[in-house]
């Protein structure tokens, strides 16, 4: 499949034209705005071609270290109890029999926590390849498969209707994230929250990996935000922020996971680990501080209303 490659020359954040090399890995260059400190990837794939490496490729990826997941699937379990320890930081914005729309849902896994819980969650996913196994197991009625911007004009997705927007992992991937952030609010009901995670490019791991860090994909993660820059993207969106931790970043990991990601650091480490791969049904929660869970809620003017 034929994908265009863009050169990105301005700052999603703040426009600015002035940037500063973090490093360079043919063709890519990651570089960083001097004005708002956002980073972000050079070249990327258009907009109209970007969503399109979500294929079946991507879920069981020959190169995981570079894009994608080796077996995505394999993973459910741990997926699965990630999201029960997510749970806990979720449950402070939620009252009983919430509606949530979770965006990039993927196999439906937080939902599957989160509507076990009582809740009443609905998913959007742009790839069809995964989103068959989220509309097996939570229904066809309950996963719209496509942009978020494309949601059918029925009972399901009415503005203004859900109390929690989710987005795990989404906004690194999106090229035009403020847009994406404003129809989520669209969907929110005043009182609504929005909880989103994505990665700190200025967390002490990631600065300690330099370009070894393991969130540096760069086909994949366009974007990579710190807590000032994804503050201020909330804000353009229209949204405040109640809260900002790397408390709940953390995931449940497999050692074969771990044994494959060491290739990425050097080869000394990718031998010494490697035996890991002999346990790789074994798992082990990992917090490394360099994620970020952020709730945040739509602002409101003086009359207490949502702004547009």
């Amino acid at each position: 499949m034929t994908r265009t490659q863009i050169d990105v020359t301005t700052c999603q954040i703040c426009g600015s034209t002035e940037t500063k090399l973090e490093f360079a890995e043919t063709p890519f260059k990651v570089l960083r705005c001097p004005s708002c400190g956002f980073v972000y990837v050079t070249p990327r794939y258009s907009d109209d071609s970007i969503h399109t490496l979500y294929d079946e490729d991507y879920w069981r990826s020959d190169s995981p270290k570079t894009k994608g997941y080796a077996s995505y699937a394999d993973e459910a379990p741990l997926y699965l109890k990630t999201f029960r320890r997510r749970m806990r930081f979720v449950k402070r914005y939620l009252k009983p029999g919430a509606r949530i729309l979770d965006v990039g849902c993927a196999a439906g896994y937080f939902l599957r926590v989160a509507n076990a819980e009582g809740y009443d969650g609905y998913g959007v996913e742009v790839s069809a390849a995964i989103a068959r196994e989220a509309r097996e197991e939570l229904g066809e009625d309950r996963v719209w498969v496509g942009m978020l911007d494309s949601l059918p004009d029925d009972e399901r997705f009415q503005p203004g209707s859900f109390d929690l927007v989710t987005m795990w992992d989404v906004i690194e991937h999106v090229p035009d994230p403020q847009d994406l952030l404003r129809q989520a609010r669209r969907l929110l009901k005043p009182s609504g929250h929005l909880i989103l995670e994505t990665q700190n490019v200025d967390s002490r791991f990631a600065k300690k990996l330099g370009p070894r860090w393991h969130h540096f994909k760069h086909e994949e993660h366009i974007y990579h935000f710190n807590p000032a820059t994804v503050k201020l993207v909330l804000e353009q969106a229209g949204f405040e922020v109640d809260h900002l931790t790397s408390s709940y970043g953390g995931k449940y990991v497999s050692f074969g996971f771990i044994a494959e990601r060491a290739a990425r650091l050097n080869k000394v480490a990718s031998v010494v680990l490697s035996p890991l791969a002999l346990m790789k049904r074994a798992n082990i929660y990992l917090n490394f501080g360099d994620e970020m869970v952020v709730a945040a809620r739509p602002k409101t003017n003086a009359n207490g209303h949502s702004q547009a």
